[in-house]
């Protein structure tokens, strides 16, 4: 195959482009969801093509085909070639990026497993859901609904270049997620959530704690303690932000203002900052492709879809913004390093500035003086989606949460909605714990400009946080 793409960069430059990207996916996904007694998905979905980038006068042009036909191929370039040269003289912006000696893949660039999923029947896989639903079932008579889904995402990525880049890798996430819904006596539905996931081998769903039974039991557990809990009280508090919810603050609320596709055309609030100071010395947020997953989790990414090897990038540093997250033209544009964040959800999408796993840096607290330096306010746990704003205005809902007195956890709260503006709660992080965790998974990954679900891993510590605001439902 990467013949077949050799042949579409000559093709390419052989029209006049001045530079081509050729890269072949051939992805496999598969779904798996059963509602209680009924399986609502089993769907499996392949993703093969070939997404060919033509670059003219700073402009780049487009096209993609599902054929791996010679004339098809042609064609495709052509396309991308027409509409990169129809393009160039009305842009406003140009984005030429560096040459650079061609790269060439390892064997350690695909991540390795004890068990792929491709070597597990469907029969082992149903199985996976139905011992988590049972479990959950297990955990208590108010319970309304269970779900529970798996889901599976793998194959082999190619890339080659005008560089000459040859690059064959396989990326890999596999996923395991119960929600549990029970009614209070007030008729009241409170929820539990809990996953295992990430680019891990079927291995992790033997693991103590990653189970589909300890999956299940953990999730019913949790939604079981909302049946007690109290709304959330409204105005302002301490907050003790967990690590789930603290890694969704960092991708949706400040990641995005980051990438510099957004920069660049002055739409981010957090443009020309470069050297400033954003937040306190405890908030650091990193981006990196390829984290020590088995000790921190997330996701295996070395490379984008431009062929950048993957960094690890310190976006904030102490509170210092230092860079933005780049394809190979804005970083030039911006006279920064290449960061490897040009990602598509698959062939059919052009690669655009986008998160790998991205992540607050932990500090060196422990979770006991955590709670004892939060004092009195509100512990906010997981999430449940909100909404985010250009400007770094947040509004997300915790699934569940703690009210704390004297550093000590007094009851289970519900309802906990929490809103704010990233670069007002970036100057009032106070202090990180040591235990740093990513989650990355099949199911829930980032949308941004029509390409969705595309898998992200976000994360960090738990942070203490001196003022943030509360509202009770969300």
């Amino acid at each position: 195959m990467i013949d077949k793409l050799q042949a579409c960069v000559a093709a390419g430059e052989k029209l006049g482009a001045q530079f081509v990207e050729a890269r072949y996916d051939d992805l496999t996904l598969r779904t798996l969801n059963r509602t209680n007694d009924v399986w609502k998905d089993i769907i499996l979905r392949s993703r093969a093509g070939i997404g060919i980038t033509c670059y003219h006068d700073g402009v780049s042009g487009y096209s993609f085909t599902a054929s791996t036909s010679k004339r098809d191929l042609e064609e495709a370039a052509k396309r991308a070639f027409k509409m990169a040269k129809a393009a160039a003289p009305a842009a406003s912006l140009k984005l030429d990026f560096d040459h650079r000696p061609a790269i060439k893949s390892k064997a350690s660039d695909t991540f390795r497993v004890k068990v792929h999923p491709r070597t597990k029947d469907l029969e082992y896989k149903t199985e996976l859901v139905n011992r988590a639903l049972e479990a959950a079932r297990e955990t208590g008579k108010e319970i309304q609904s269970v779900m529970t889904w798996y889901g599976e995402l793998f194959g082999q990525k190619l890339f080659t270049n005008s560089e000459g880049a040859t690059l064959d890798w396989e990326f890999l996430v596999v996923d395991l997620y119960c929600r549990v819904t029970s009614k209070t006596k007030d008729g009241d539905l409170v929820n539990g959530v809990e996953r295992a996931s990430g680019t891990k081998g079927m291995e992790l769903f033997s693991r103590k704690g990653s189970t589909p039974e300890d999956v299940g039991r953990a999730t019913g557990a949790n939604a079981t303690e909302q049946l007690k809990a109290k709304a959330c009280p409204a105005g302002e508090f301490r907050a003790l932000v967990e690590n789930r919810l603290a890694g969704v603050l960092a991708h949706e609320s400040f990641g995005h203002l980051s990438e510099a596709d957004f920069v660049v055309i002055g739409m981010s609030p957090i443009t020309g900052k470069i050297g400033e100071r954003l937040g306190t010395d405890h908030a650091t947020i990193i981006d990196e492709g390829t984290p020590e997953i088995a000790k921190y989790g997330g996701l295996w990414i070395p490379f984008d879809d431009q062929g950048t090897p993957a960094s690890k990038t310190v976006v904030l540093d102490k509170g210092i913004l230092k860079h933005y997250l780049h394809n190979r033209g804005t970083a030039k544009h911006l006279k920064q390093k290449p960061t490897g964040n040009s990602r598509a959800v698959h062939y059919a999408f052009v690669p655009i500035p986008r998160m790998t796993n991205t992540y607050f840096k932990p500090g060196d607290l422990t979770e006991e003086e955590a709670l004892e330096n939060l004092g009195t306010g509100v512990y906010a746990i997981q999430t449940a989606g909100g909404q985010v704003e250009g400007d770094g205005s947040f509004l997300f809902k915790a699934i569940r949460g703690y009210w704390v007195e004297g550093g000590q956890i007094k009851h289970p709260l519900r309802e906990v909605s929490l809103s704010g503006n990233i670069l007002q709660f970036l100057k009032k992080v106070e202090g990180c714990t040591k235990d740093l965790m990513l989650i990355g998974g099949y199911f829930g990954g980032c949308g941004k400009e029509g390409q969705y679900p595309l898998p992200c891993g976000l994360g960090g510590p738990k942070m203490v946080v001196a003022d943030v605001r509360f509202g009770g439902k969300a």
